[in-house]
Order: C-alpha cells, then sequence, then structure tokens
C-alpha cells in the first residue's frame, strides 16, 4: 500500500484489486473516514528530519498492517536471496571472463574431444597412443611389440609426459632384477577416458604364483619408488602390478595434476579386471600408500570389486588429513574451480618431514619422476573431497584390512586411521602404530620390520 500526501491511501489487495480511501485529519492527529471501517494513527518522532511511519489499524479481525514510506521495503529486496545469487552470478561471469584469454583451446585430431591447457605450463606433441609390452627373455635379451587399440583416437600428448614416460621406461629396462628371482616388464594401459596410464610389474621368475598385489602409490611419486618392496613380495611367490596414477610418473596428464580422484578410482576398478582376467584363480590383495590408500578403500566401496579382493593393505592412508590453515578448507572450492592448475604454496605445511631416514630423502626429492614443486588447488582439493567421503562411509567398509600408521606422520592423521579401524564393517580387520614414525613407511630406517608385518598379513591369506 502506498499512503499519499493528499489525503488519499491507496490499497493493493491484488494485482486487480486497487481502491482509494478518502481521508481527513483531525485535531488529535487522527484521520478520518466515513466509508470504511478503518482508522489510521500517525505517530512523529521528535527529530524534524525523521520521516513519519502510520499504524493502520482495522476494526476486523485481519491483523494489523503497517504502512511506511517504502524505502525499507527496497533495502530488503536489495539484500534478498535472489538479489544476492544474481549478484554472485554476475561476478563469477565477470571473473571467467577476465580468466579467459590465459586458457587455450586444444582440439585432439580425430575426435570430438576438446583439450583445455594452460599454454604457458604445457607444450604438446602429436603422438598416437599405442600398449606397449617390454618382455625381457631368458638370456637378457628385450623384446617388444606395439599395439594400437583401434577405439582409441590420435591424442595430443604433452612433451613433459613424454620425457616422464621415457625415463619410467628406461628403468624398467635396465633394471636387471636383482638377485635374478624377479622379472620386470611395463605396459601402457588406456582408460576409458582415453589417457593413457604407465604400469608395470615384478614377476617371480618360478611360475607358481601364490597371490597377486596391485600396488597404489601416493601423491607426486610413482610406482618405481616400490621396486625393492616389490621384488621382496615376488621373493615370497606374489606377483605385482604398480599404476601410475593419472598426472604422475609416467602417464599422461600435468604432473601432479589430479582433475578428479574420481578418475583415479575408475582407473584402478578397470586395471583391477584386466589383473582378474589375466590371473583367473589366484587371490588378489592390493596396497596403498597414502592417497593410493584412499583410492583404494573409495573404490572397495563397490561391491562388485570388493568381492573380487581379498584383502588391502594401507600404509598411512588420506583418510584424515588437514590443511595447513582452515581457511584452504573453505577457499580450495572455489579456487580450483577458478584456478585448478595454480600450484598454492601456501597451502603446503611448513617443514613436514615424511621419514627420518636422510638418504631416502636424497633419492626421493631428486628423483625427476617425484614432483617437488607446491600443491595443485585441484589435487589438493580432491584430496580433501575424497577424505571427507571416506570418513562419511567407513562403516560401508567390509574387505579384509591392515592399516598401518606413524604415530608421528604429519601428512595425514593417524587418529583417521583409529576411526576406520573402529567403524568399518570388516570382520577382519587389523590396525599397527608405529610409535615415533612419520609418513613414508616403507622409507624409514624400520622399513624391513614394516615389509615384514605387511608379508606375515599376505602369507596368513593365502
Amino acid at each position: 500500500m502506498i499512503c499519499s500526501s493528499k489525503g488519499t491511501i491507496l490499497i493493493y489487495r491484488g494485482k486487480d484489486s486497487t481502491f482509494r480511501l478518502p481521508v481527513t485529519v483531525s485535531s488529535s492527529n487522527r484521520f478520518r473516514n466515513n466509508n470504511l471501517p478503518i482508522t489510521v494513527t500517525t505517530f512523529r518522532r521528535s527529530l524534524p528530519s525523521s520521516s513519519s511511519s502510520m499504524a493502520v489499524e482495522t476494526m476486523s479481525d485481519t491483523s494489523t498492517l503497517l504502512l511506511t514510506s517504502g524505502a525499507s521495503g527496497r533495502v530488503r529486496a536489495l539484500f534478498s536471496m535472489r538479489e544476492l545469487k544474481r549478484l554472485v552470478t554476475i561476478i563469477h561471469a565477470l571473473i571467467l571472463f577476465i580468466l579467459l584469454p590465459f586458457r587455450v583451446v586444444v582440439w585432439r585430431r580425430r575426435s570430438g574431444a576438446v583439450v583445455i591447457r594452460d599454454e604457458k605450463q604445457e607444450r604438446k606433441v602429436w603422438s598416437p597412443p599405442q600398449i606397449v609390452v617390454r618382455k625381457r627373455g631368458a638370456g637378457g635379451s628385450e623384446s617388444g611389440c606395439s599395439v594400437a587399440p583401434p577405439s582409441v583416437p590420435a591424442a595430443v600428448v604433452d612433451e613433459d609426459v613424454a620425457v616422464r614416460r621415457e625415463l619410467a621406461m628406461r628403468r624398467v629396462l635396465e633394471d636387471e632384477g636383482g638377485d635374478g628371482s624377479s622379472v620386470r616388464d611395463f605396459s601402457l594401459f588406456p582408460t576409458k577416458r582415453g589417457d593413457t596410464l604407465f604400469t608395470q610389474s615384478w614377476s617371480p621368475v618360478s611360475p607358481n604364483h601364490r597371490g597377486l598385489i596391485v600396488l597404489l602409490h601416493g601423491l607426486n611419486e610413482h610406482s618405481g619408488r616400490y621396486s625393492d618392496f616389490a621384488k621382496q613380495l615376488n621373493a615370497n611367490g606374489f606377483k605385482v602390478y604398480g599404476i601410475d596414477w593419472i598426472g604422475h610418473g609416467g602417464s599422461d596428464g600435468l604432473h601432479a595434476y589430479v582433475p578428479s580422484l574420481d578418475y583415479a578410482v575408475e582407473d584402478l576398478k578397470s586395471f583391477l579386471e584386466k589383473v582378474f582376467t589375466e590371473n583367473p584363480g589366484l587371490p588378489c590383495f592390493c596396497i596403498g600408500h597414502s592417497t593410493g590408500g584412499a583410492i583404494i578403500l573409495k573404490a572397495m566401496l563397490d561391491p562388485k570389486i570388493e568381492s573380487r579382493v581379498s584383502g588391502i593393505v594401507l600404509t598411512s592412508p588420506a583418510v584424515g588429513v588437514q590443511p595447513s590453515h582452515p581457511i584452504f578448507t573453505v577457499l580450495a572450492p572455489i579456487v580450483a574451480f577458478l584456478l585448478p592448475r595454480y600450484q598454492f604454496s601456501a597451502a603446503n605445511k611448513k617443514g613436514m618431514p615424511v621419514s627420518r631416514d636422510p638418504q631416502a630423502l636424497v633419492t626421493k626429492y631428486s628423483d625427476p619422476l617425484v614432483f617437488t614443486g607446491s600443491i595443485r588447488v585441484k589435487t589438493g582439493y580432491e584430496i580433501l573431497r575424497i577424505a571427507a567421503h571416506l570418513q562419511q562411509n567407513l562403516n560401508k567398509v567390509k574387505v579384509p584390512f591392515l592399516v598401518m600408521h606413524g604415530t608421528a606422520d604429519t601428512v595425514t592423521d593417524p587418529n583417521a586411521s583409529k576411526r576406520l579401524y573402529e567403524e568399518a564393517a570388516s570382520s577382519d580387520k587389523s590396525i599397527k602404530l608405529f610409535d615415533g614414525l612419520l609418513h613414508d613407511l616403507l622409507f624409514e630406517p624400520e622399513r624391513e620390520i614394516i615389509a615384514g608385518v605387511i608379508l606375515d598379513w599376505l602369507n596368513q591369506r593365502v
């Protein structure tokens, strides 16, 4: 309703319902109207400049109506949720428009896909994807074959990926197999998305395998770092497979950039199907470190996969991860959407050791296949996201498992591993906490003890 200064009140009841209410003013500051049962009383503030307001009292049972100058309604409209959402949308569109010149669209040949890359971070070379399998003969000679899958179109291969992949391949081919009890091979595994992952295997020379191990590394590293441990597993009759997940080691993707950890989960499921097919009848176990452990855990929430895996071993799993400052948890989704590949140095925890063995640290951080830069925003957000998902679904874990954690770990939370052990629905579950040990358990001075615990647990289940 609107109050007029000419002795008339306009009252709006709906779209088409309007009438005028003529009033007169008496000496007692009360309006009179002979046509309707309504009384209007005015109240004035002491300040001359203040605007007046009028309370309308109806003589019926209806609620009191409040007439104002209309300014408060305009303020409420300004701060309504609809207007705030509209403002956020405008700001969002403006930011994307500003960022658009810094991105370039690269088309894949003979495919309808579009690949978006930061032009300052990556360079491209054209190369058709193919599955490459290398075999080492009995006399040490090498044979190889290349199979180009017809369903996979030609794709963009980053120059950085080509360099990393060539180094990963060369390390496999130069491996002499230790004491001769292992044979090490590699292959390239095409994903359903069209990416190519670098995988490798360590096989006992003896053809009588007791079981299978699929090994998943942690953030910023690669499967080749676990070669010594894989050979220990070979000595106990286990054939070992290792995967470099997306953006790591010799696999496709910007180094240490993970667009979605769900990709890694789905890739693990697909690779497990391949392993099951190639090795019928053998029990299969998974071993995962840190984020690799979180990937395995999420894959095990799929009943079709969990039913075919005999057990999992997790070292320092990323079930509980705390950023260096709580504000990063709030900012991560926004910045990950706007600048997913941005390296956020402030998110790194200062002085965060992962091993008490100085030589192990030198070996790790001098390895070109290990990413040593600041974490990429999207990657960090994906780790927070998968950890939150796992914490909400711990009671759905049914697979037999062994979880191991160092109590001095500052990268992932040992208490989260305790929660996993306490809340999981698995009937066969074990936990080992090692006092004073850090994050990289298999690279601590006590690595032989850690490996022994894992082997004992596996040997009891084959």
